[in-house]
């Protein structure tokens, strides 16, 4: 296996899952908003990540602030 190709595969792949998820996030929050439907405090968020081929299921959980 080729390390620094993998490692690179991987940079790629989660640059796209960041900045995709981002605008994901702040275009539901701000239609929210508009709507009146966005709460106080902190808002759960919640990361599914599986890798075909390999036994990787994982969940993460989190917060985002939107005070």
């Amino acid at each position: 296996m080729n390390e620094e190709a993998f490692n690179m595969s991987i940079r790629k792949f989660l640059k796209k899952v960041g900045v995709t998820s981002q605008r994901e996030i702040e275009t539901a929050v701000r239609a929210a908003a508009d709507a009146g439907t966005l709460g106080s405090g902190p808002l759960k968020a919640q990361v599914s990540l599986t890798v075909d081929g390999v036994e990787l299921d994982i969940t993460i959980d989190g917060e985002i602030e939107i005070e």
